[in-house]
């Protein structure tokens, strides 16, 4: 418990945000592929992370590839590249590049406000209020919404017991919304940024607006395109799932249905087999599994300018600045579209180029686009929060750019 603590603390609130100071000097061996070998070697040795799926591309070839450890260790399963993993946020930026889409093909459009498309979403300010909220600030995390586990105990979120998209299987798109439409707004729409659960409304505006269930529209819009066969709101093949630990005293215990850990001020709440149930609202904020690989592709799309998804203006916009600072616990970067934006990589200590894009998921992922750089880099793991914060991730930006200078 106390290196859970430990970990928590410094973890803050912003799931995905590779931001945070290097750790300790690794040391220096030849090539990429050796540096990147120790610090997973080293990660699954030390019982940090149970296994791992690690892909690095530059210049949109693959110059690194591994699968370690185990996908089950129960099972004595080993990890393999093909592994399906729950994506929890990395779904986000799928889901965003969906609704860039659908904005390029001005089916739905950035300042429509949300009741356009579901008319009795109408969450309150203090001061009884009803404010517009647009489809920019729930893209953007700015429209005053919140995830339950960034809240205390005893909030509002708890009461109303909202889920965070990654727990209570069966739950309906129509009892979710109408659990987060009775919240407070924590401020009023645009006036500042809360990382939240804005994803999942968008995700259901798009399905009302277009007469298209999420699942369906994402796979027309972004996975059929680019073939990420193994990507949906449902995992294609259980017999490739992942199971999930998370971090514990002396090595990660297995997750189950329940599985609550502490990340103050307040829970995650873990249901991983949420997929298997087909009442479960689709999440567009954590709700699909897929592979490394699928998510590389995707990646790559991004940052070669968006072909065959969407035009390069567009994704220039998404890779823009669109709020200018996330708070102190991130400092030296931006929000854009679909991922944070690294402004200033001193205020962070990292290798990365200004302009560099992450994010992450809180089942163990972490990832990362420097267009300056021409690097790709996606590091999946089944370890809760090992493999989303801290010595793992931060290791493996490390070791390629040590490797790339």
């Amino acid at each position: 418990m106390r290196r859970l603590q430990r970990r928590v603390a410094i973890c803050c609130a912003l799931l995905g945000s590779l931001s945070g100071a290097a750790p300790a000097a690794l040391a220096r061996p030849d090539t990429l592929q050796q540096r990147l070998d120790a610090v997973i070697d080293t990660a699954v040795a030390e019982q940090r992370i149970v296994g791992a799926v690690v892909l690095v591309a530059r210049d949109g070839t693959v110059v690194y590839h591994r699968a370690a450890g185990l996908a089950d260790r129960e099972a004595a399963r080993p990890m393999r590249e093909d592994t399906i993993f729950n994506y929890s946020s990395v779904t986000k930026p799928i889901v965003t590049a969906a609704a860039m889409k659908l904005i390029e093909q001005r089916r739905i459009g950035l300042d429509d406000p949300v009741t356009r498309w579901l008319p009795d979403f109408k969450p309150r300010l203090a001061d009884g209020s009803t404010p517009v909220i647009t489809l920019r600030e729930l893209l953007t995390h700015t429209a005053g919404l919140s995830y339950r586990f960034l809240e205390a105990p005893g909030s509002d979120y708890d009461r109303l017991n909202l889920s965070d998209g990654f727990d209570q299987p069966g739950l309906s798109s129509e009892e979710f919304l109408r659990r987060l439409g009775a919240t407070q707004l924590r401020f009023p729409p645009g006036s500042a940024w809360k990382y939240s659960l804005s994803l999942d409304v968008l995700g259901l505006a798009m399905a009302r607006a277009t007469g298209t269930p999420l699942p369906q529209l994402v796979e027309q819009l972004v996975t059929r395109p680019l073939r990420m066969r193994d990507t949906a709101f449902r995992i294609v093949d259980r017999s490739r799932a992942s199971a999930y630990y998370v971090d514990h005293e002396s090595q990660p215990a297995r997750m189950v249905e329940g599985t609550q850990v502490p990340l103050p001020p307040g829970v995650l709440r873990f249901a991983p087999d949420r997929l298997a149930d087909p009442d479960s609202y689709p999440s567009g904020g954590a709700g699909m599994a897929g592979t490394a690989g699928d998510f590389l592709k995707f990646l790559e799309a991004v940052r070669t300018g968006g072909a065959p998804i969407l035009k390069s203006s567009t994704v220039a916009e998404m890779m823009r600045v669109q709020v200018a600072t996330l708070g102190a616990a991130n400092p030296g970067s931006g929000f854009g579209f679909g991922w944070a934006v690294l402004v200033d990589p001193t205020a962070t200590k990292s290798p990365q180029s200004p302009g560099t894009i992450n994010w992450g998921g809180v089942y163990g992922h972490s990832w990362f686009v420097d267009p300056a750089r021409k690097l790709t880099v996606v590091a999946f793991t089944n370890t809760t929060l090992a493999g989303t914060f801290g010595a793992f991730p931060n290791g493996v930006r490390d070791a390629v750019y040590a490797a790339d200078k």
